[in-house]
């Protein structure tokens, strides 16, 4: 703390210290009675005591003539300099302004025509036998070069022998003066020109374009012994603030957890301050609810309640319970992880409440609820969503993973993908929610650090429990999207069974390893119990149950990224084979009992995974 304290007086002293050093060119000019060149504009060739602007270069030619030098080699001659009003005028030193005109590119140089010209046509006509007073004949650009005044009228002039050249805005063609009037906005220096002073550069830090100050600021900004003793003042000041802060920094202290809680929390709203989603306060959170009239469902993190924020925008409001806040780690993550997301298939955060030890989430209302109440009633419902809208929802939680592990800036890991957590609005479309379990690593990154094992029984991958298995990666989520897509094939209906046998007295069988019982020996088709269904209804059926458990393969690397998912859930899955059975006891294809996994290895003693440094 000392040291940083001595750092900061020092470079507040040397702030003070540093004089202001500026450089005012005299005039020069071409000679004779040229123009004289001031501040922007400097002449190539000669040395000068100031940094000029780029785009105002000039140069000396014969008979003391002065050349404006613009974008793609066009020169002009200079007639005047009105610094006052900041004007150029010029002409064509070959007496061909159209010439000229046409390579001129306007917008990267810095000068701009003054005032509005008339646009004309330029023709070559070779074989025109009759000028009409509607054509202008250009006759520095050829013999059989005319221009048309736009809005000129046709009836009288006879082009068929002619080829369109370009459009040009020229000086009024009528006019002997063929002078052009350029206007430029920066540097502003007429303020400068107008108190009769010079224009000059702070030289004063590395900024490329240099701070533009007139000659009678230098003077006025020179160190006075006035301003010695206020920069003193200031870095006493200075001083004393930093003291005082400091002890009452100390002070806080004595409440440590309090303070690091609201530390932590605060400095993560301040790191998210430019993407930021709105901050409500709890009284906002009471007033949106209506006092917490409508709750909409209970879970082992918080209460959602209904919110409105207006008459036509509906809200769901997570308040967050003590438990779930207790070193804010979670609310951090939902938060931080949300606010950098923008897509259709994940859900919007619209707000969050940080007000105390009270937190809440505002994200947009889903008025269908989530996936899991339609694929878990006993009455298998799956029937009524039917199997092409589980298809594109299915497509939709994809297309939404996939964005999560490449659309960011960093890679997204959700770690706990479940029906439960994917919501339906009024069309079912499917957006991804419930990020409080969620990681950021780099796309390169190859493993993430694990200090603990996160998510809900049934969706984890393997690896997240033992290292075995491999490293935990983004395709840990493949894994939970596997297990989700079987799942929705199967519905509740296939997991009720398989619990009824074990409660009779029979092996419960493993859920994947049902799914895969489906499937004929030939291994191309599967046989699923579809009440009146339709042949296409069973080709949807079994792209799903492909996908899902290519997705669920034990080791990390024989999964597809959600990329290749993706592409797979749209194709027609005609061509998709089922992988090999990687839960089967034996070659022969035996079947794998959930009773003998749990004795062989409990989830109690499962591997816990260690940080990575």
């Amino acid at each position: 703390m000392k040291s940083w304290l001595w750092c900061f007086i020092l470079l507040l002293a040397n702030h003070g210290a540093q004089s202001v050093n500026f450089s005012c060119r005299t005039t020069t000019s071409c000679g004779g009675n040229s123009s004289d060149i001031r501040f922007p504009f400097t002449i190539r060739g000669r040395s000068s005591g100031y940094q000029g602007f780029p785009g105002f270069d000039l140069s000396c030619a014969g008979r003391n003539q002065t050349l404006l030098h613009l974008p793609n080699s066009v020169n002009l001659t200079l007639l005047s300099i009105d610094y006052e009003s900041q004007l150029v005028h010029v002409k064509s030193p070959d007496e061909c302004m159209p010439r000229q005109l046409r390579d001129l590119d306007f917008a990267s140089s810095p000068l701009k025509l003054e005032g509005s010209l008339p646009t004309y046509t330029l023709f070559n006509c070779p074989k025109l036998s009759h000028i009409t007073s509607s054509l202008s004949w250009v006759t520095c650009l050829g013999s059989t070069v005319f221009a048309l005044a736009s809005g000129s009228p046709l009836n009288d002039v006879n082009l068929v022998s002619c080829t369109k050249m370009y459009d040009l805005q020229l000086p009024a063609l009528s006019n002997e003066d063929q002078s052009l009037r350029l206007s430029w906005s920066n540097p502003r220096c007429s303020r400068c020109y107008k108190s009769k002073e010079e224009c000059c550069v702070l030289k004063q830090g590395p900024n490329p374009d240099p701070e533009v100050e007139c000659s009678g600021d230098a003077t006025r900004k020179r160190v006075s012994p006035l301003r010695k003793g206020l920069i003193a003042g200031a870095v006493l000041g200075s001083v004393f603030i930093v003291v005082v802060l400091f002890v009452l920094y100390r002070a806080y202290r004595y409440d440590r957890r309090e303070k690091e809680y609201r530390h932590k929390i605060e400095k993560f709203l301040d790191d998210y301050n430019a993407l930021k989603p709105t901050r409500f306060s709890y009284a906002d959170i009471k007033r949106i609810t209506s006092k917490f009239g409508v709750e909409l469902g209970r879970g082992a993190y918080g209460t959602v309640f209904k919110g409105k924020l207006s008459s036509e925008i509906q809200v769901a409001v997570k308040v967050l319970t003590s438990s779930s806040i207790e070193n804010g780690e979670d609310f951090v993550n939902e938060v931080g992880t949300m606010a950098r997301i923008h897509h259709v298939n994940v859900v919007r955060l619209i707000g969050f409440c940080a007000d105390g030890f009270r937190r809440a989430l505002v994200y947009e209302y889903l008025p269908n609820d989530s996936l899991q109440k339609y694929i878990s009633d006993g009455k298998n419902q799956n029937s009524s969503l039917g199997w092409k809208t589980l298809q594109d929802i299915s497509l939709g939680i994809a297309k939404g993973i996939e964005y999560l592990h490449q659309g960011c800036e960093q890679r997204i890991l959700h770690f706990d993908i479940k029906p439960h957590n994917v919501l339906l609005d009024q069309n079912f479309n499917p957006k991804i929610s419930d990020f409080g379990l969620a990681k950021l690593c780099a796309k390169d990154q190859s493993a993430v650090s694990m200090s603990t094992a996160r998510g809900t029984i049934g969706y984890i991958a393997p690896e997240v429990f033992s290292r075995n298995f491999g490293n935990v990666s983004y395709k840990a989520d493949v894994y939970s999207f596997g297990m989700l897509l079987l799942e929705m094939v199967g519905g509740r209906k296939n997991i009720d069974v398989a619990t009824a046998a074990a409660d009779g007295g029979g092996e419960q069988i493993y859920f994947p390893e049902w799914i895969y019982s489906l499937f004929g020996e030939s291994r191309e088709d599967v046989r699923f119990d579809l009440e009146e269904a339709e042949e296409e209804d069973g080709k949807i059926a079994r792209k799903l149950a492909i996908v899902g458990l290519w997705c669920i393969q034990w080791n990390p690397v024989d999964r597809p990224p959600m990329k290749l998912v993706v592409q797979m859930l749209e194709g027609q899955g005609d061509d998709l084979k089922p992988p090999p059975n990687p839960v089967s006891s034996n070659p022969g294809g035996g079947v794998f009992r959930m009773a003998s996994m749990v004795k062989s290895k409990p989830v109690q003693e499962l591997e816990i995974i260690p940080e990575i440094e």
